[in-house]
């Protein structure tokens, strides 16, 4: 994946401009995170806060929030949702969280 990111990003787009200068700028960055999610060892984090509520998935979590299920977990359901947040962050953008 990287070596196809550096493609678009380098020669793709030098020898491109506008539109398909564009697309292979998004391409490339969508290769990017596509790498960083394989590669993170955020999944365990991201787990474990959910697991710590009793979901396996933030589908069942999304669910359980809308019907009211973990009013008064405020505390703990902040902490899980931090988590996945963060998780998202250094996929889609690295350094954010010390920026």
């Amino acid at each position: 994946m990287a070596a196809v990111a550096d493609f678009l990003e380098g020669d793709v787009r030098a020898a491109t401009s506008g539109q398909v200068n564009f697309h292979a700028r998004v391409a490339a960055n969508a290769l990017r995170m596509v790498e960083r999610e394989l590669l993170s060892s955020g999944d365990a984090e991201v787990r474990t806060a959910l697991a710590d509520l009793g979901f396996a998935d933030e589908a069942a979590l999304a669910a359980a929030i809308r019907a009211g299920e973990l009013d008064g977990r405020d505390e703990e359901v902040m902490a899980c949702l931090r988590a996945l947040v963060r998780h998202r962050l250094a996929v889609a953008h690295p350094g954010y969280d010390s920026e």
